[in-house]
C-alpha cells in the first residue's frame, strides 16, 4: 500500500515499502536480465510523477546504459482507435514496459495494449504492488508472465507485524526514558482537546526511526516506510496464479529460478519461437565464465549474461540463480548464429556440470537438459557418439572431432637441483650420512688402537704425546679423496687404517666417474614430449610395464570414458583411479604429476 505524503513530524509508520523502493526493485529486475530498453506507461493515479522521476533519476545516474524510449501518461482509456490513449500507446516499441496505475485502470490500459499487440509474446510487463492489488484476484486481461513486486506479507504475517509494532514502541519508549527521563503522555482523552505537555508526542519519532528489535533492523525512513523492507518478485503463471520467483532484501536481488517471461497470453497466438533457452557448460577455451562487472553489474561487450544455479540447503526453495557472464569460442559462434538466424536467447549453465551420460536410463548433463525440454539447444564442446545421436540432433562439427591425448612436455629448462639428479635422494643420504661417517669412524678407531698409530707410537719408542688423529681429520681425509682435492691431510699410520682408506679411494674413483658421466645427461635438457599413438598404445594397454607405471585418466561421464569402457574394459578399470573433475584439473595434474589425460 502506497500512502500519501505525511507531515514531517508525523509519528505514523507502516510495515511496507515506499514507491521509490519498488521502482528501484523494478530497475534491478531489468538490470538482472539485461533488459536495458524499456518504456513507462502510467495513469494519473497519485504518485505517478514520483514514479517517473525516480526512474528518470536512476537512468541518468546509473553506470548501466539504459535506453528509456517512451514515457506515456494516459488521461483515460475508452477503447476508441482514434483516441489519444490509443495513439500514445502506438508509440511504444520497446519489449519491456513498466506500468504504474491502479488495478481498475490496469484493466482498461491492458485491454487497449492487447488490441495493439503489446501483450503477446515478446513483450514483458512489470508492475508495482499497487497494480497487482490482492494477488488472489487477478483480472483475466493481465498477460501471462507479468512480473510484479510486492511486500512479502506471506513470510511476514499480520501477527508478526503486530508483535514487532509493539516491540518498536516499547523499545523507543525505553530509549527515550533513558535519555530524557520521561515519556510523553496524552493530557486528555478522545472527547476533549489534549493539553500540551512538556515533551511533545513527536519527540518519540526519532527513537522509533532507529530500532533494533530481537536482533533485527526495524528502522524506518523519514517518510515512515521500512528502511530495509523484504520484497518479493512474483510472476503470473499460466494457471493464472502468482508464483514467487525471487526476493529483494537489504538492497540485494536474489532470483530463485531463471524466469524469462515469454508466455503466450492468448490461445490463438503462437508462442515466441524466436526466443530460445540454451544450456552450456564451462570448459575453457570453448566457454569461459566470469563474474559481472562490479561497477555496472552487467557483462562486458564480448560476453553474454548466463545463469548459474547455487544450491542452498537451508531454504525450502533449493537455492537461487546468480548472474554471470559467458564468453569463449562457442559463445562467439552462438552470437553470430543468433544474428544471422535472427533469434534471441537466454543462456544458463548446466546444474551438474556434465556433458551428458545415461545412468539408469536417465540422461544427465547438457544432453539431459535438451531431452527434458528444459533447453531448446546446448552449446559447448560436446562430442558426437552413437548413444547421444539416438536421442538428440547434432550440428555439423565446427572443430576437429575424435579423441585427443594431453601429455606433459619438458621445455628444456635446467632445474637448479639438476646437479643432484644423477643419483636419488636415498643414494646421497647413504653416501654422505652413512658411508662417509661410518668409514671415518672406522679409520679413527683402528688408528686409535693401532700400536703404529699417531696416538700409540710404541714401535719406534717415540714420545707418546705426538700429534693425535681425530674423527674430524678422518672425515676431512675421506672427503678430499671423494672429490680428488689436494688439500693438506694427515694420513693414518696403522696398516688396517691405510687399507680402509685405500678401499675408500677406489670407491671414490668409481663414484666420481659415474656421477660425472650421468651429470652431462641431466644438465643437457632438450624439449621432450611423451609419444603416444592412440588408445591402443602399449602405454595405455600395459601401464605396469613401465617404471614407474604409466598413469593416465579422463573426465568422467563423457564420450571418451564411454568409448574406453566399451572397447577397452581393462584400460577403463585402471584409469578410474585417475579421474579428473575437468580439463583445467587435468592440466594441473599434468604439470604437477605428469599424468596423461585423454580429452572428454
Amino acid at each position: 500500500m502506497i500512502m500519501a505524503d505525511k507531515d514531517v513530524k508525523s509519528t505514523f509508520f507502516q510495515f511496507g515499502a515506499s514507491l521509490m523502493q519498488e521502482a528501484l526493485l523494478m530497475m534491478n529486475i531489468m538490470e538482472e536480465y539485461d533488459w536495458h530498453i524499456f518504456s513507462i506507461v502510467t495513469s494519473k493515479f497519485p504518485g505517478y510523477q514520483e514514479f517517473i522521476n525516480v526512474l528518470r533519476v536512476t537512468v541518468d545516474h546509473s553506470f548501466v546504459r539504459w535506453d528509456l524510449q517512451s514515457v506515456v501518461t494516459l488521461d483515460a482509456v475508452d477503447g476508441d482507435a482514434n483516441s489519444k490513449a490509443h495513439i500514445q500507446l502506438k508509440r511504444i516499441q520497446s519489449p519491456v514496459i513498466l506500468l504504474y496505475c491502479s488495478k481498475e485502470e490496469a484493466r482498461y490500459i491492458l485491454e487497449e495494449a492487447r488490441s495493439l499487440g503489446l501483450t503477446g509474446s515478446g513483450y514483458i510487463w512489470i508492475v508495482p504492488s499497487l497494480t497487482t492489488g490482492n494477488p488472489d484476484f487477478t483480472p483475466d486481461i493481465y498477460p501471462l508472465g507479468m512480473i510484479s513486486v510486492s511486500y512479502n506479507e506471506m513470510e511476514y504475517p499480520l501477527e508478526s507485524r503486530l508483535r514487532d509494532g509493539v516491540g518498536i514502541i516499547a523499545t523507543a519508549a525505553i530509549a527515550m526514558l533513558r535519555e530524557k527521563g520521561e515519556v510523553p503522555e496524552p493530557q486528555g482523552n478522545c472527547y476533549s482537546q489534549s493539553e500540551k505537555g512538556k515533551t511533545p508526542p513527536s519527540a518519540l519519532r526519532g527513537n522509533m526511526m532507529h530500532v533494533t528489535y530481537e536482533e533485527r533492523d526495524l528502522s524506518f525512513t523519514v517518510d515512515g516506510y521500512q528502511a530495509n523492507p523484504k520484497l518479493s518478485v512474483i510472476v503470473l503463471h499460466p494457471n493464472r496464479t502468482w508464483e514467487k520467483m525471487g526476493r529483494w532484501e537489504n538492497g540485494t536481488l536474489s532470483l530463485m529460478f531463471p524466469v524469462w517471461p515469454r508466455y503466450n497470453s492468448w490461445g490463438d497466438e503462437e508462442a515466441d519461437e524466436n526466443h530460445l533457452s540454451i544450456v552450456t557448460l564451462e570448459e575453457k577455451p570453448f566457454v569461459v565464465v566470469d563474474n559481472v562487472d562490479i561497477l555496472t553489474g552487467t557483462c562486458m561487450r564480448n560476453s553474454v549474461p548466463c545463469r548459474k544455479h547455487v544450491k542452498d540447503n537451508s531454504t525450502k526453495d533449493g537455492g537461487s540463480y546468480i548472474k554471470q557472464c559467458c564468453k569463449g569460442f562457442c559463445i562467439d559462434i552462438l552470437k553470430k548464429i543468433a544474428r544471422n538466424v535472427k533469434f534471441t536467447f537466454d543462456l544458463y549453465l548446466v546444474t551438474n556440470g556434465k556433458h551428458g551420460k545415461k545412468i539408469n536410463n536417465v540422461w544427465n548433463g547438457m544432453v539431459g537438459e535438451v531431452i527434458e525440454k528444459k533447453a531448446a539447444m546446448a552449446v559447448g564442446s560436446l562430442t558426437i557418439n552413437e548413444e547421444r545421436s539416438e536421442v538428440i540432433d547434432f550440428s555439423v562439427p565446427f572443430v576437429e572431432t575424435g579423441i585427443s591425448v594431453m601429455v606433459p612436455r619438458s621445455n628444456g629448462t635446467v632445474s637448479p637441483s639438476a646437479f643432484l639428479e644423477p643419483f636419488s635422494a636415498s643414494v646421497w643420504v647413504m653416501m654422505f650420512v652413512m658411508l662417509l661417517l661410518v668409514t671415518a669412524i672406522s679409520v679413527f678407531l683402528f688408528e686409535f688402537v693401532s700400536p703404529l698409530g699417531f696416538n700409540r707410537n710404541l714401535a719406534q719408542g717415540k714420545d707418546p704425546h705426538g700429534p693425535s688423529f681425530t674423527v674430524g681429520k678422518a672425515v676431512w681425509l675421506l672427503w678430499g679423496l671423494v672429490f680428488n682435492n689436494s688439500v693438506p691431510v694427515q694420513n693414518p699410520k696403522g696398516t688396517t687404517s691405510k687399507f680402509i682408506v685405500s678401499v675408500w679411494a677406489f670407491f671414490a674413483v668409481i663414484f666420481l666417474a659415474s656421477y660425472t658421466a650421468n651429470l652431462a645427461a641431466f644438465m643437457i635438457q632438450e624439449e621432450f614430449v611423451d609419444q603416444v599413438t592412440g588408445l591402443s598404445d602399449n602405454k595405455f594397454q600395459n601401464p605396469y610395464a613401465y617404471s614407474p607405471p604409466f598413469r593416465f585418466g579422463t573426465v568422467p561421464n563423457g564420450s571418451t570414458e564411454r568409448n574406453i569402457r566399451k572397447n577397452y574394459p581393462d584400460m577403463h578399470e585402471y584409469l578410474v583411479k585417475y579421474h579428473q573433475g575437468g580439463v583445467q584439473d587435468a592440466l594441473v595434474s599434468l604439470k604437477a604429476g605428469y599424468d596423461t589425460h585423454p580429452d572428454p
